[in-house]
């Protein structure tokens, strides 16, 4: 039976640990371990009808879902749909307005000249958003700023006051993702860490990025550690610490030597520093291998991110040389060939694990991928690849990049300075902060509505915009936070085949399709608002989970996937979520008490309650195709739209909000749920959906 190594067991005794830590508790349901993992766009829907999707590549881990527990296919993400916006959003339960980071995965602000700064979306917990003038800061605004204005709760709280310790790896924001701002603000200016960060960069990322165990009070693991400081935690947050990247966590987790990845390589960079491996791009193998050795030091829940498997990993992964495409399309051998590593890696990443008695007997798996990706590419050859037998090959693959400030130059004579969050789904930004009433902000929302391209892929003129959210219309999605700075003056969701940017070249592109360039180095694009990039899938499989299968049955979108998680282990946030409990797929001893006599009512106002509340139920769908149909309208009718729009986020907020209440307070306060109330919020709910045309 596989438990520790060696070094490792004999240091935990040792120390007076005759046992791993898990091995001392249970958390709610007889739950000893929760493994958390978040892929970046690896699919169950097919890209190619003809080539088995992502998931159908990896049997060991569809099967394992399938067949342990509920794998969940209408499951959604929230906008604008990004990696670090969903991960965060899975990670709080929240919408991106309450926890500080609408736009992924970078976002810029307002300066108070009306200009702007870029930041990125991916930071530690802590942060600031620490505008420099020089050396000095001069924006001390959390970078994840709640309701409060205050810093937002961190996840791994609940688990650590409970007595469990907490690992993680290349999860989203619990953990390094710069060696600059990151490492200052924990270990603090002229740290020996702030000293190796600035001569050895290369070597500071791979023991600091990446990697962190957050411990309970008194927890072995965690004695060398440094302070776990989080000034805005309800409730406090003193006497905690954390091992923070792989140069404090490995001694502690794996004594013996170097963390190895499932293939028995030691997990470092391409410099051959142990530690975190890359550009936050793990592959399976990594990914799951650090995960194994954490749970096998007694770490009893792991957070994880895996890379997508369809760029190029490289040689060890792919079999094609680096110096090759960076992308891959549906059914190349390259991609084919990756997701067999990563399949084969689930598989004896469950057969470890097994080996050490976690199982889906008595731990929680939580596996989903933060948004799905659109191919942008021509079509295949030959016509009837399957990428298995018959492996496909792209003629024309790449995104179309284009420089939105020489486009809106040449089609428009547009001159006024702009920035934008560089996407399919670019945010703009316009020098000054117009209002959005103002002769300017309506200008160029129209000019963006009317842009036009030549697709380099099928030789036709493509119009670009499909949709468009206004600041309003940002607030109905749950966009709009508390620091005003960030928000911008509209999105423009864009064709999926194109990738925008603004560099401020307004030269006119003489022909048209010279704006338009298509290269092989990325041909993967999301941050839309279009179904196939934000319909993903859940997976849940462990104690509490009934063995469903697949199902379709109910709308979930990420916010709920936090809640379920801590319904049944049997802890609480310090906040109110916006998800909910999937009690659809618990078993019924499990589900809250308060709830077990009402199934049927409490299902019906989730559903409604999404129906009005998620970005992309429903409700937002509706007003985002009205407000698009409003801007390109006259500026009499688009105010009184916007006048239509802000009473109806009112109220819609007001209902919403009442129903949310009413959900959390059986979930988690124990409140008996009240049929009469629900059926009447359920009523209230139905007829605004039917009063929205």
């Amino acid at each position: 039976m596989r438990r520790l190594g060696f070094f490792a067991a004999a240091a935990l005794l040792a120390s007076g640990f005759g046992q791993p830590a898990w091995a001392q508790f249970n958390l709610g349901n007889g739950i000893k371990q929760v493994v958390y993992i978040q892929f970046d766009n690896v699919h169950f829907r097919r890209d190619n009808p003809n080539v088995p999707s992502d998931l159908e590549q990896m049997p060991n881990l569809l099967n394992f879902l399938e067949g342990n527990g509920a794998f969940l296919t209408d499951h959604w993400t929230p906008l604008i749909s990004h990696t670090a916006v969903d991960i965060l959003t899975s990670l709080t339960g929240v919408y991106p307005d309450k926890f500080g980071v609408p736009i992924g995965n970078s976002l810029r602000y307002f300066n108070p000249d009306g200009t702007t700064n870029g930041m990125s979306s991916f930071a530690y917990w802590t942060d600031p958003v620490a505008a420099f003038s020089g050396q000095t800061p001069t924006d001390l605004t959390p970078q994840m700023i709640d309701q409060r204005k205050k810093m937002h709760p961190a996840p791994w709280v609940p688990f650590t006051r409970a007595g469990c310790d907490v690992g993680a790896f290349s999860t989203a924001n619990i953990e390094f993702e710069n060696i600059g701002l990151d490492i200052t603000t924990v270990f603090g200016a002229g740290s020996p860490e702030e000293a190796e960060a600035t001569s050895d960069p290369t070597r500071a990322s791979a023991d600091f990025l990446g990697i962190a165990v957050h411990c309970a009070q008194g927890s072995r693991l965690c004695a060398p550690g440094k302070p776990d400081l989080l000034p805005d935690e309800p409730g406090g947050y003193a006497g905690f610490k954390a091992l923070f990247g792989n140069k404090y966590a490995q001694p502690q987790i794996s004594p013996g030597g170097p963390i190895k990845d499932l293939d028995g390589n030691v997990i470092q960079d391409a410099k051959g520093n142990p530690g975190f491996p890359n550009s936050f791009s793990p592959t399976a193998s990594q990914t799951l291998g650090y995960l194994a050795t954490m749970l096998e030091a007694g770490v009893p829940v792991v957070y994880g991110y895996i890379a997508d498997a369809h760029d190029n990993r490289g040689p060890a992964v792919s079999g094609v040389s680096t110096g090759a495409e960076q992308t891959f399309g549906p059914g190349e051998a390259g991609y084919v060939k990756q997701l067999q590593a990563y399949d084969k890696a689930f598989g004896e990443f469950f057969t470890r694990l097994a080996a050490d008695k976690i199982t889906a007997a008595n731990a929680l798996f939580v596996i989903t991928a933060d948004e799905n990706d659109h191919f942008a590419g021509g079509p295949p050859s030959p016509g009837n690849c399957d990428g298995v037998t018959i492996p496909c090959t792209y003629a024309k693959i790449g995104e179309i990049d284009i420089d939105l400030s020489q486009l809106m130059a040449t089609e428009f004579g547009e001159g006024s300075p702009f920035t934008v969050h560089s996407d399919d789904a670019p945010t703009f930004y316009i020098n000054g902060n117009p209002g959005q009433l103002t002769s300017l902000a309506r200008r160029f929302e129209r000019e963006a509505a009317g842009l036009t391209a030549v697709n380099p892929i099928t030789g036709k003129t493509d119009v670009l915009t499909q949709a468009m959210a206004d600041q309003q219309q940002q607030t109905f999605l749950h966009m709009v936070t508390t620091d005003p700075n960030r928000t911008p003056n509209f999105i423009m969701f864009a064709n999926p085949d194109y990738f925008l940017s603004a560099t401020g070249n307004t030269a006119h592109c003489v022909p048209l399709a010279s704006c338009s360039q298509e290269g092989p180095g990325f041909a993967w694009n999301h941050g839309g608002f279009q179904t196939e990039v934000t319909n993903t899938w859940l997976g849940m499989a462990g104690p509490g989970i009934q063995n469903m299968g697949l199902t379709g049955a109910f709308f979930s979108d990420h916010s709920d996937i936090r809640p379920t998680i801590m319904s049944l282990v049997g802890l609480t946030d310090d906040y109110a979520h916006d998800g909910r409990v999937l009690i659809e797929i618990m078993t019924d001893g499990t589900v809250p008490a308060t709830l077990q006599r009402h199934r049927t009512t409490f299902t019906r106002l989730a559903e409604v309650y999404k129906a009005i509340n998620a970005p992309l139920g429903t409700l937002g769908m509706r007003t985002l195709k009205n407000t698009t149909a409003a801007i390109q309208g006259s500026d009499a009718a688009y105010i009184g739209y916007l006048a239509q729009l802000k009473a109806l986020t009112g109220e819609r907020n007001a209902i919403a909000g009442h129903m949310i209440q009413m959900i959390e307070a059986s979930e988690f306060s124990g409140i008996p749920f009240n049929d009469i109330a629900a059926n009447v919020q359920v009523i209230l709910g139905q007829s605004l959906l039917a009063s929205t045309p």
